[in-house]
């Protein structure tokens, strides 16, 4: 069949240099943020903004998104940390909450952006786009790592997890959704609606109102990161609820509301500092 895929991850070290090893979570994060800031540095120039000013905000996002996706992961999985707290700053095992790193670096782009006296809104729509694609990128380290992986399937794609990477009360069963997969497509798909819409707005610019793509882009991610979120069985949880899909209801709901804020009433989003809209 066309759409038959067996996955087996090689295994989470791309290499190694005598006692170094590079591993290919580590590998593909870091090329998701220099791609990204590449990325966003080429979208400031079509807006007429400074690119050194994504340069520089790139600093104070990872400092801000990274630590805060580790601890946001960290504190929904502290019964298991607890355990072993050597393993709490290893990130290069793994472990980091997309949503963490939202909230992480949206705090840090509205520092920086009330600082340098630029709407944040307008920061943001250089860099959603770059995030969406990062995230594309990104969640092939979940494969390499046997990790994030969906509940058990037979279907003609599957992923191979090996037992030591099984929960216990799946260690009967070989292959799961492959959830890295469908999300790293998904963010793929969200990345060429982003970079469709930032390209009509630069013809129709009186029509695309500031903070537009960024508000697109909660939506739509959210919107795929709900159902997906649904296959999965190592979901961070809130009690009996799931953490992302709580999270993407409200990001899908309060984005709505302020695109019909812009668009149905005309009105300019709340900012750091008044919008050049």
């Amino acid at each position: 069949m066309l759409l038959a895929f067996r996955f087996q991850s090689p295994g989470p070290i791309m290499f190694e240099i005598g006692p170094v090893s590079i591993r290919w979570y580590g590998f593909l994060i870091a090329s998701a943020v220099l791609i990204g800031v590449t990325l966003s540095q080429y979208l400031a120039k079509r807006r007429n903004i400074n690119p050194d000013l994504i340069g520089d905000l790139a600093i104070w996002l990872i400092i801000a998104a990274i630590p805060s996706a580790r601890l946001y992961y960290v504190i929904f999985q502290w019964q298991e940390y607890a355990q072993r707290p050597g393993d709490i700053l290893a990130i290069w095992k793994g472990g980091i909450a997309i949503h963490g790193a939202i909230i992480g670096g949206t705090l840090a782009a509205m520092i920086f952006a009330r600082l340098n006296k630029i709407s944040v809104w307008q920061l943001l729509d250089l860099v959603v786009p770059a995030l969406a694609l990062g995230q594309a990128i990104g969640r092939w380290g979940n494969f390499f790592n046997s990790e994030a992986f969906g509940k058990p399937t037979d279907l003609p794609w599957k992923l191979y997890i090996p037992p030591s990477n099984r929960p216990p009360q799946y260690l009967d069963y070989e292959y799961f959704h492959p959830t890295f997969l469908y999300e790293s497509i998904w963010n793929l798909l969200v990345f060429l609606l982003l970079m469709y819409i930032f390209f009509w707005g630069l013809k129709h610019r009186e029509r695309l109102k500031v903070g537009t793509i960024a508000l697109v882009y909660f939506v739509a991610y959210s919107i795929g990161r709900f159902w997906i979120e649904g296959l999965r069985i190592d979901s961070l949880m809130f009690g009996p609820l799931k953490m992302a899909q709580m999270v993407s209801l409200t990001l899908i709901l309060l984005s709505s509301i302020a695109l019909v804020w812009v668009y149905w009433f005309r009105r300019s989003l709340p900012d750091v500092v008044p919008s050049s809209d």
